[in-house]
């Protein structure tokens, strides 16, 4: 049964509940990017630090008292040429030694009683300062980074499906309890072990609250609305982002940091209680033929927006009888999961472009940014401008999209950043440094615009029966990608130009990809796999606005007026009113016996034939 044209007009549309709900599925996203963006604050390396000087080292002789702190500093920590002191390394003397001019042979050796920091990006301390993550141990910060991705990674896997199994309410509620918990645990985490595994922890159970957010509000949406509340839940991250330099300036440290990010989770549990703000996906509920629950929610929708299904002796009961007739009523519910992908052709290939396409725009991103520490080693100046670039991203995808098609902008936003990453590559050493910050911000804009786009566009070509498993896995490729600049920071970016080569032709192979997914604008979102399936390639430069490709013959129109939709309404609802005791009319039954029986009637009729 179509629910985009049949169901969800009868129910108000995109009405006043709807835009409520819509509203109330917005704030969840925000919680979850508060989470997320808070690791680069606690993973940041301090400006300056240096090993404390470990007085052991120094003969007895020495007097700390008869040198200022600069000098003691040079005496007991080794120079670097043009970087200032050492990071990792002390001097040792000779017991017995009374000249410190430099002509003294002196030991080097590591640093033995811890580090001094400086300034750390609006925190006193993080997770770094906490347990010394620096010089041997600086192999930790990045695989910090890699386990909290590695959680998403299988948050969206795993809930992914399990959202297409229980629902987009349930899956939300299990992961907004669990990642709320796992937060306020972080907080009193007292080694690096305990840490990491918390967070890849949170990072799972914060992945099902973003993933069953984001599908739960475009199935609540009418095609025309689709992007702007997609894109509006975008801001939302955003704005996290730009809250959270000033949440590290207030709070100091990361523990308190933490805290406060998490608080978003806890008011998000109200969302047990108030079913109403959050409710079940009609669409959801139908596409898995869950009878009763669908009717109840769609009294539900339809009472909240105003339209009454109950009183209506045509068009209203018709609605409900349309679902009896069409699924029955011992209908039993039926799930899905991504393993029938197997035996899809369209639903797979698209699944497989876009997952390529979001890893390409999360990966290069590193590229980009890293051209951009070159530029300034300021951490605030890089941080704002990948926020500014988002923003900019979410307003190109406001304008364009829903006039040129998801799939020309997609096409677009690849190349662009193919043709940045490329000159990148090539001219560097070449380009004057503020040519290169240009293709570096460029670059970074239309990357974040194909992460973004990539995933929109999964969302509404994907199926209802599996969209929650189909863009786990989609939205776990990007992680993929977001996970590669750990890697080559783990290996201190000795593969960085591969790194960028393998992306930037990556890029150029996704402009050829691109062309072979469907348009869904202003289109329904598929419900069934045969609905996945049926979507087809449009034609690059003649395409029809209102079909997905041009027939060989010219279909003839119907030769009559028969519609069979409207004799199946009729007949339901015919239906429907002689089962009814309170029938608006009552055929009328003689009290006497008709003036002629049967056989005078029958003599009667005899005569007038002879």
């Amino acid at each position: 049964m179509d629910y985009e044209t049949k169901v969800f007009p009868h129910t108000g549309g995109y009405g006043r509940y709807n835009r409520v709900v819509v509203v109330f599925s917005w704030f969840p996203n925000f919680a979850a990017m508060l989470n997320l963006f808070s690791d680069v604050f606690y993973t940041v390396i301090p400006d300056s630090y240096h090993c404390k000087p470990d007085p052991r080292l120094l003969p007895s002789a020495f007097l700390p008292s008869n040198f200022s702190r600069q000098g003691y500093l040079n005496l007991t920590i080794p120079w670097r040429n043009g970087s200032g002191l050492s990071h990792c390394e002390l001097f040792k003397y000779p017991p017995n030694a009374s000249d410190f001019s430099e002509k003294l042979s002196r030991q080097r050796v590591s640093c033995t009683v811890g580090w001094e920091y400086g300034h750390v990006a609006g925190l006193h301390s993080n997770f770094v300062t906490e347990w010394d993550l620096v010089c041997s141990d600086f192999w930790k910060i990045p695989l910090q980074h890699i386990c909290f991705m590695t959680g998403w990674i299988l948050g969206y896997i795993l809930l992914g499906t399990l959202c297409d199994w229980l629902g987009r309410r349930r899956c939300f509620l299990l992961s907004i309890s669990l990642s709320s918990l796992l937060g306020a645990a972080v907080c009193l985490s007292n080694s690096v072990v305990v840490f990491l595994l918390l967070r890849l922890s949170q990072g799972a159970m914060l992945a099902g609250v973003l993933l069953s957010s984001y599908i739960a509000r475009l199935e609540l949406c009418d095609p025309p609305h689709r992007l702007m509340v997609a894109m509006i839940s975008g801001f939302f991250g955003i704005f996290a982002e730009l809250l959270l330099p000033g949440l590290a300036v207030l709070c100091r440290d990361w523990p308190v940091v933490q805290a406060v990010a998490t608080v978003p989770l806890l008011l998000l549990l109200s969302y047990w209680c108030c079913a109403s703000v959050f409710p079940e996906s009609p669409r959801w509920l139908l596409a898995t033929a869950q009878i009763h629950q669908v009717k109840r929610s769609l009294q539900q929708f339809s009472s909240r927006n105003g339209v009454c299904l109950r009183d209506e002796i045509y068009p209203g009961e018709t609605l409900l009888s349309e679902i009896d007739s069409a699924y029955g009523e011992d209908c039993r519910p039926a799930y899905s999961s991504v393993l029938e992908l197997r035996r899809t052709r369209v639903i797979w290939k698209n699944c497989l472009i876009l997952s390529f396409t979001l890893f390409i725009g999360t990966g290069i991103q590193y590229c980009f940014t890293r051209n951009l520490h070159g530029y300034s080693s300021n951490f605030y100046f890089v941080y704002f401008l990948r926020v500014i670039t988002g923003a900019l991203a979410c307003i190109f995808i406001c304008l364009s999209v829903d006039h040129f098609g998801r799939r020309g902008m997609l096409l677009l936003s690849a190349i662009i950043t193919g043709l940045s990453s490329l000159l990148l590559l090539a001219l560097t050493q070449y380009l004057h440094g503020g040519l290169v910050l240009v293709l570096s911000v460029v670059g970074l804009l239309f990357s974040q615009a194909l992460a973004m786009l990539s995933a929109f566009f999964a969302c509404e070509v994907m199926p209802t029966v599996v969209r929650g498993g189909c863009l786990g896995l989609v939205l776990a490729a990007g992680c993929v990608g977001m996970a590669a600049s750990s890697l080559m920071e783990l290996q201190n970016n000795s593969g960085y130009f591969l790194h960028h080569v393998v992306f930037a032709s990556f890029a150029v192979l996704a402009v050829l990809c691109i062309m072979l997914l469907p348009e869904s604008k202003r289109k329904p979102l598929p419900d069934s796999l045969k609905d996945g399936e049926s979507q087809r390639r449009p034609s690059l430069f003649l395409s029809r606005p209102d079909g997905d490709n041009l027939p060989l013959l010219c279909a003839r129109p119907p030769l009559s007026d028969y519609n069979p939709d409207n004799y199946s309404r009729l007949v339901s609802a015919t239906r429907r009113m002689l089962t009814k005791d309170n029938l608006p009319y009552r055929i009328a039954v003689p009290t006497r016996s008709p003036l002629l029986s049967h056989s005078e009637t029958q003599e009667q009729e005899n005569e007038v034939i002879a």
